[in-house]
């Protein structure tokens, strides 16, 4: 259970909330106890018990004295007033404790209401902020559909396991206490019968608490798998239809959905086990009061009315044990939800920034890699596979630098070191002589700009979507943005222009029309770095054209890193570097690798034939 605890650590934002709950409960527990006291004169005046047998003892605190306390004060009512009177009168009684009682129980709910949901947003925010700064490779190793199902079902089983036991132990255990103290004050040998059967009942419930755990944490790892399956379907839903697919992938979900439902209907049955399975060993006890109870009675060891009174009594105390076992089964589902949640938040954050950071401002002289070197591992134990080594390279302020080579040679791992989406394994990389380790991260990204072959764009305005990142743009800005991009002109051709929706993931537009926008994003971000992550190769002649002319706006005045398979694209860059296996295989001109008849040479004439 410890990480559910961690999530009621949340409740130190809410005390008042907490202390406003306990009030009200209390008061609503001994409103309510008041209610059942009422009936014990009920009993007597009805069934003329209540004449007394004696003088009244001296006083004490005991059943006994207190019995006999209201025996002699309900005679005296009853010769005083009349029967009818004295039962109208307690009638009313009753009804004011009842109202008082169910008021009390409402405003504990009220106040408690604010806290019950606040904690689950704030953990839902946490957890979002959690994984916006986790490092890119966390997210390879990982499926989308299952860190979807964590941010939704995993925390819905969290506010649901937090609410219920939220609302029950706020008051439940109140009850609890509170009823098992009077039934003990009126007859401890007739509850100490009834603790006879109760360390059975315990051991059985925790025995079922133990397995719906496991359970659950099998259930929701299905569950991540059924919604990873389900994402993966819609982002291939083309691929699917165009080979003909969708009774497999149909298949494929209909199996996902049947393990989890099986999981599912096992996680129910074991948790609605146990509330029946309490009830039945607490009728139990009751039935061995009834019986010991009634032989008090007619051995004239108790009072009837009293033991009427322990009876119900007894039969109150059920439902808030029945209450703290469902939450004991919901904070077991819950745990299992709180230590997938929690194995998000406990991710190492492998792009770390020192506490004593240096902001990055401004960009004049180079960027410089130095002996740099990444690997990573498939699993702890496994040997590293190295996708670049020891590479040196400079890249002069103000100069355009393109990156060529076989794919899966290692260039976009290389130009993915500079904005720390992922550090280096060996070696450093340093812009104007700081290396990027010591750099705030939002600063040294602030000053590059990304413009990659699969331009993500979000389900917003077109103008929304240029000026992505800005909170303070202003609508000329976009414009002169996106004329610089080349986008203006179909942007006005739109049918609300600059305000037009373009729906989810710019479906709406046509692919040079989504890289022209991610261009404008680009302009108005005006960084001095500017990558250019194989921008056009994903687009046909004419879309390729156009972009590439507002690539050319772009690139103006900008230190630019290009990857590019199509080499025609890059043949004016100041510096072309060729990478095979991880390495700088070739660098130079475009001149002076054709002259070297190498790798270059080889992928040039190897395009230029087809």
């Amino acid at each position: 259970m410890h990480d559910i605890w961690r999530v009621f650590r949340y409740l130190k934002f809410y005390p008042w909330n907490i202390a406003g709950n306990l009030v009200f409960n209390m008061l609503a527990v001994f409103f309510n106890l008041f209610t059942f006291v009422t009936i014990v004169p009920f009993v007597e005046l009805l069934f003329g018990t209540s004449q007394p047998a004696g003088p009244l003892p001296p006083f004490s605190l005991s059943q006994e004295y207190l019995s006999l306390y209201m025996t002699y004060s309900l005679a005296a009512l009853k010769a005083q007033h009349g029967l009818w009177t004295c039962l109208v009168g307690f009638a009313l009684v009753y009804l004011a404790f009842s109202f008082l009682s169910n008021l009390c129980r409402y405003a504990a709910q009220y106040v408690i209401g604010p806290m019950r949901n606040g904690i689950v947003m704030r953990l839902r925010n946490d957890v979002y902020e959690k994984i916006t700064i986790l490092p890119v490779s966390y997210f390879n190793a990982r499926r989308r559909g299952d860190i979807i199902s964590r941010m939704s079902n995993d925390l819905s089983d969290i506010e649901w396991g937090v609410l219920t036991s939220i609302i029950s132990l706020g008051k439940d255990p109140v009850n609890i206490i509170v009823f098992a103290a009077v039934l003990i004050f009126i007859s401890p040998r007739l509850f100490l019968y009834f603790l006879v059967v109760m360390p059975l009942s315990v051991w059985l419930i925790g025995r079922i608490g133990r397995s719906l755990r496991r359970s659950s944490t099998k259930g929701q790892a299905e569950l991540g798998h059924l919604f990873a399956v389900l994402e993966e379907s819609l982002a291939g839903i083309r691929t699917i239809k165009s080979f003909g697919q969708e009774q497999r992938s149909a298949h494929t979900f209909d199996q996902a959905n049947q393990a989890y439902t099986r999981r599912s209907v096992q996680v129910a049955t074991r948790r609605e086990l146990s509330s029946p399975l309490s009830e039945v060993l607490l009728t139990v006890g009751l039935v061995f009061i009834l019986i010991l109870g009634g032989i008090a009675v007619l051995q004239g060891e108790l009072l009837s009315s009293v033991f009427i009174l322990f009876v119900i009594l007894f039969a109150r105390l059920i439902p808030p044990v029945q209450s703290i076992v469902r939450v004991y089964n919901n904070l077991q589902k819950a745990n299992a939800a709180a230590a997938r949640i929690f194995e998000i938040m406990d991710a190492d954050e492998t792009i770390i920034e020192k506490p004593d950071a240096t902001t990055l401002t401004t960009f004049h002289h180079s960027i410089d890699y130095r002996n740099v070197s990444f690997a990573y591992r498939t699993d702890a134990d496994a040997e590293p596979i190295y996708v670049l080594r020891n590479i040196n390279l400079s890249i002069p302020c103000g100069s355009t630098v393109a990156i060529v080579g076989p794919s899966g040679a290692g260039k976009t791992t290389l130009v993915d070191l500079l904005p720390r989406f992922y550090d280096s394994t060996d070696g450093q990389i340093l812009i104007d002589g700081t290396p990027i380790t010591d750099l705030n991260i939002n600063s040294l990204r602030a000053q590059i700009g990304l413009v990659s072959q699969d331009c993500i764009l979000f389900n917003d305005t077109v103008a929304n979507n240029i000026a992505f990142g800005h909170s303070d743009y202003s609508l000329d800005a976009v414009k002169r943005a996106a004329t610089i991009a080349h986008a203006d002109e179909f942007i006005n051709q739109l049918a609300d222009g600059y305000d037009t929706n373009i729906g989810d993931s710019g479906i709406t537009l046509s692919g040079g029309q989504r890289q022209r926008l991610s261009i404008a994003r680009a302009v108005l971000k005006n960084p001095p770095i500017l990558i250019l992550d194989e921008a056009t190769s994903a687009l046909d002649t004419e879309s390729e054209l156009a972009v590439q002319q507002a690539l050319s706006g772009l690139m103006q005045g900008r230190t630019c890193i290009i990857i590019a398979h199509r080499l025609s694209t890059i043949r004016h860059a100041d510096h072309i570097i060729v990478m095979d296996h991880g390495i700088i295989a070739e660098q130079g001109t475009h001149q002076q690798l054709l002259a070297l008849g190498g790798l270059y040479k080889r992928l040039v004439e190897m395009q230029t034939f087809h």
